[in-house]
Protein backbone atom coordinates (compact mmCIF):
# COMPACT_ATOMS: atom_id res chain seq x y z
CA UNK A 1 0.00 0.00 0.00
CA UNK A 2 1.40 3.22 -1.42
CA UNK A 3 0.55 5.75 1.60
CA UNK A 4 0.97 9.92 1.73
CA UNK A 5 1.95 11.23 4.64
CA UNK A 6 1.84 15.14 4.97
CA UNK A 7 2.41 16.86 8.37
CA UNK A 8 2.37 20.95 10.07
CA UNK A 9 0.27 22.34 7.23
CA UNK A 10 -0.08 25.57 9.89
CA UNK A 11 -2.61 27.02 8.05
CA UNK A 12 -0.75 27.48 4.65
CA UNK A 13 -3.57 26.26 2.19
CA UNK A 14 -1.59 27.39 -0.97
CA UNK A 15 1.07 24.67 -0.26
CA UNK A 16 -1.02 22.63 0.75
CA UNK A 17 -2.80 22.79 -2.56
CA UNK A 18 0.78 22.41 -4.04
CA UNK A 19 1.52 19.13 -1.98
CA UNK A 20 -1.74 17.60 -2.97
CA UNK A 21 -1.18 18.32 -6.59
CA UNK A 22 2.37 16.90 -6.66
CA UNK A 23 1.32 13.98 -4.34
CA UNK A 24 1.39 10.77 -6.70
CA UNK A 25 -1.39 8.61 -6.49
CA UNK A 26 -1.74 6.96 -2.85
CA UNK A 27 -4.23 4.72 -1.76
CA UNK A 28 -4.45 6.15 1.77
CA UNK A 29 -3.36 9.95 2.56
CA UNK A 30 -2.05 10.50 6.87
CA UNK A 31 -1.69 13.80 8.28
CA UNK A 32 0.55 14.02 11.21
CA UNK A 33 -0.97 16.96 12.69
CA UNK A 34 -0.45 21.02 13.15
CA UNK A 35 -3.54 21.77 10.59
CA UNK A 36 -3.22 25.09 11.87
CA UNK A 37 -1.57 27.86 13.38
CA UNK A 38 0.67 30.39 12.36
CA UNK A 39 -0.61 31.06 8.40
CA UNK A 40 -4.14 32.98 7.65
CA UNK A 41 -5.56 29.96 6.35
CA UNK A 42 -6.99 27.86 9.15
CA UNK A 43 -10.47 27.09 7.94
CA UNK A 44 -9.81 25.77 4.24
CA UNK A 45 -6.85 23.82 5.52
CA UNK A 46 -9.06 21.85 7.82
CA UNK A 47 -11.85 21.29 5.36
CA UNK A 48 -9.48 20.28 2.75
CA UNK A 49 -7.54 18.20 4.95
CA UNK A 50 -11.09 16.30 6.32
CA UNK A 51 -12.19 15.57 2.95
CA UNK A 52 -8.83 13.95 1.68
CA UNK A 53 -7.07 12.19 4.48
CA UNK A 54 -7.92 8.81 6.18
CA UNK A 55 -6.43 9.72 9.43
CA UNK A 56 -5.46 13.27 11.00
CA UNK A 57 -3.71 13.33 14.39
CA UNK A 58 -3.35 15.73 16.58
CA UNK A 59 -0.90 18.37 16.75
CA UNK A 60 0.20 21.12 19.50
CA UNK A 61 -0.92 23.90 17.30
CA UNK A 62 -4.43 21.87 17.01
CA UNK A 63 -4.91 21.85 20.79
CA UNK A 64 -3.71 25.29 21.28
CA UNK A 65 -6.28 26.96 19.64
CA UNK A 66 -8.57 26.75 22.69
CA UNK A 67 -5.61 27.90 24.71
CA UNK A 68 -3.72 30.24 23.00
CA UNK A 69 -2.32 32.00 26.32
CA UNK A 70 -0.41 29.34 26.42
CA UNK A 71 2.08 30.66 23.72
CA UNK A 72 2.70 34.39 24.76
CA UNK A 73 6.17 33.85 24.47
CA UNK A 74 6.15 32.85 21.16
CA UNK A 75 4.37 35.87 19.08
CA UNK A 76 4.34 34.20 15.96
CA UNK A 77 2.87 31.50 17.40
CA UNK A 78 0.51 33.03 19.68
CA UNK A 79 -0.92 35.45 17.19
CA UNK A 80 -1.60 32.56 14.45
CA UNK A 81 -3.72 30.62 17.21
CA UNK A 82 -5.63 33.83 18.30
CA UNK A 83 -6.10 34.28 14.44
CA UNK A 84 -7.57 30.92 14.25
CA UNK A 85 -9.94 30.83 16.71
CA UNK A 86 -11.81 33.81 15.32
CA UNK A 87 -12.00 32.55 11.93
CA UNK A 88 -12.53 28.97 12.79
CA UNK A 89 -16.48 27.36 13.85
CA UNK A 90 -17.19 25.89 16.75
CA UNK A 91 -17.36 22.77 14.65
CA UNK A 92 -14.11 23.10 13.70
CA UNK A 93 -12.68 23.54 17.02
CA UNK A 94 -14.54 20.66 18.06
CA UNK A 95 -13.44 18.33 15.36
CA UNK A 96 -9.17 19.66 16.56
CA UNK A 97 -10.05 18.66 19.39
CA UNK A 98 -10.97 15.20 19.15
CA UNK A 99 -8.15 14.22 16.96
CA UNK A 100 -6.14 11.48 18.54
CA UNK A 101 -2.45 11.99 19.82
CA UNK A 102 -1.32 8.99 17.88
CA UNK A 103 -2.27 5.92 16.49
CA UNK A 104 -0.96 2.42 15.35
CA UNK A 105 -1.80 2.53 11.34
CA UNK A 106 -1.53 0.00 8.73
CA UNK A 107 -1.45 -3.58 8.98
CA UNK A 108 2.38 -3.30 8.16
CA UNK A 109 2.43 -2.34 11.87
CA UNK A 110 3.32 1.91 11.21
CA UNK A 111 3.03 3.71 14.53
CA UNK A 112 2.45 7.39 13.73
CA UNK A 113 2.54 10.40 16.15
CA UNK A 114 2.80 14.26 15.69
CA UNK A 115 5.64 13.90 18.17
CA UNK A 116 7.33 11.84 20.34
CA UNK A 117 6.19 8.47 20.32
CA UNK A 118 5.83 7.94 24.31
CA UNK A 119 2.79 9.68 25.28
CA UNK A 120 4.36 10.82 28.24
CA UNK A 121 6.69 12.91 26.32
CA UNK A 122 4.18 14.49 24.22
CA UNK A 123 5.31 17.66 22.50
CA UNK A 124 8.80 16.58 22.68
CA UNK A 125 10.84 17.68 19.85
CA UNK A 126 12.62 14.52 17.94
CA UNK A 127 15.17 15.97 16.00
CA UNK A 128 16.98 13.84 13.52
CA UNK A 129 20.21 13.31 15.82
CA UNK A 130 17.97 11.62 18.05
CA UNK A 131 16.35 8.99 15.57
CA UNK A 132 18.64 6.44 16.99
CA UNK A 133 17.30 6.70 20.46
CA UNK A 134 13.93 5.84 18.99
CA UNK A 135 15.13 2.23 18.89
CA UNK A 136 12.98 1.15 21.82
CA UNK A 137 10.31 2.66 20.53
CA UNK A 138 10.39 0.15 17.35
CA UNK A 139 10.04 -3.12 19.36
CA UNK A 140 6.10 -3.61 18.66
CA UNK A 141 6.26 -1.60 14.87
CA UNK A 142 7.65 -1.86 11.66
CA UNK A 143 8.31 1.63 11.73
CA UNK A 144 7.42 5.43 13.51
CA UNK A 145 6.41 8.37 11.44
CA UNK A 146 6.32 11.84 13.53
CA UNK A 147 6.50 15.49 12.95
CA UNK A 148 6.39 18.34 14.48
CA UNK A 149 9.87 19.34 13.51
CA UNK A 150 9.32 20.49 10.71
CA UNK A 151 12.45 19.01 9.33
CA UNK A 152 12.68 16.02 6.38
CA UNK A 153 14.05 13.10 7.59
CA UNK A 154 14.01 9.46 7.43
CA UNK A 155 16.62 7.07 9.27
CA UNK A 156 16.98 3.17 9.43
CA UNK A 157 17.40 1.65 12.74
CA UNK A 158 17.76 -2.57 12.79
CA UNK A 159 15.84 -2.96 9.62
CA UNK A 160 13.15 -0.77 10.91
CA UNK A 161 12.18 2.94 9.38
CA UNK A 162 11.73 6.03 11.59
CA UNK A 163 10.65 8.66 9.23
CA UNK A 164 9.36 12.46 9.20
CA UNK A 165 7.62 13.74 6.11
CA UNK A 166 8.85 17.23 6.73
CA UNK A 167 6.61 20.21 6.80
CA UNK A 168 3.84 21.39 4.15
CA UNK A 169 3.31 24.62 5.66
CA UNK A 170 6.27 26.27 7.19
CA UNK A 171 9.59 23.84 5.95
CA UNK A 172 12.65 24.98 9.09
CA UNK A 173 15.21 22.61 7.08
CA UNK A 174 16.77 25.52 5.66
CA UNK A 175 14.62 24.87 2.30
CA UNK A 176 11.26 26.53 1.24
CA UNK A 177 9.66 24.62 -0.57
CA UNK A 178 7.15 22.74 0.75
CA UNK A 179 7.48 18.98 2.27
CA UNK A 180 5.91 15.80 2.17
CA UNK A 181 6.14 11.85 1.54
CA UNK A 182 5.60 8.68 0.20
CA UNK A 183 6.05 5.68 2.14
CA UNK A 184 5.19 2.05 1.07
CA UNK A 185 3.90 -0.18 3.45
CA UNK A 186 5.15 -3.78 2.16
CA UNK A 187 8.98 -2.99 1.01
CA UNK A 188 8.93 0.13 4.08
CA UNK A 189 10.10 2.24 0.77
CA UNK A 190 9.75 5.95 1.94
CA UNK A 191 10.54 8.56 -1.03
CA UNK A 192 10.48 12.54 0.85
CA UNK A 193 9.42 15.04 -1.44
CA UNK A 194 9.28 18.42 -1.73
CA UNK A 195 7.08 21.04 -4.14
CA UNK A 196 7.26 24.85 -4.81
CA UNK A 197 4.49 26.97 -4.23
CA UNK A 198 3.55 30.64 -3.99
CA UNK A 199 4.93 31.76 -1.08
CA UNK A 200 4.14 35.45 -2.30
CA UNK A 201 0.36 34.40 -2.47
CA UNK A 202 0.57 33.78 1.59
CA UNK A 203 2.90 36.18 2.72
CA UNK A 204 0.29 38.90 1.33
CA UNK A 205 -2.12 37.38 3.02
CA UNK A 206 -0.15 37.54 6.18
CA UNK A 207 0.38 41.11 5.59
CA UNK A 208 -3.56 42.34 5.04
CA UNK A 209 -4.64 40.11 7.69
CA UNK A 210 -2.54 42.36 10.25
CA UNK A 211 -0.30 38.88 10.99
CA UNK A 212 3.44 39.14 12.39
CA UNK A 213 6.01 40.03 9.29
CA UNK A 214 8.07 37.35 10.73
CA UNK A 215 5.53 34.90 9.99
CA UNK A 216 5.99 35.51 6.36
CA UNK A 217 9.73 36.08 5.93
CA UNK A 218 11.00 32.83 7.12
CA UNK A 219 8.52 30.91 4.25
CA UNK A 220 11.19 32.47 1.79
CA UNK A 221 14.06 31.01 3.80
CA UNK A 222 12.63 27.54 5.21
CA UNK A 223 13.72 28.32 8.90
Amino acid sequence: MNIGLIADIHANYTALEAVLDDMPEVESLVCLGDVVGYNPHPRECIEEIRDSCDLVLCGNHDRGVTIPEEYRKNEMAHEGLIYARKELSEKQIRWLENLPDRKGVWEAGFLSAHSHPDLKKLDDYVMPRDFPRMRPYLNDYDGISIAHTHIQHKAVIDDRLILNPGSVGQPRDGKPTAAYGILDTESDAVELRRTRYNIDRVNHEIIVNDMPKEIGDRLYDGR
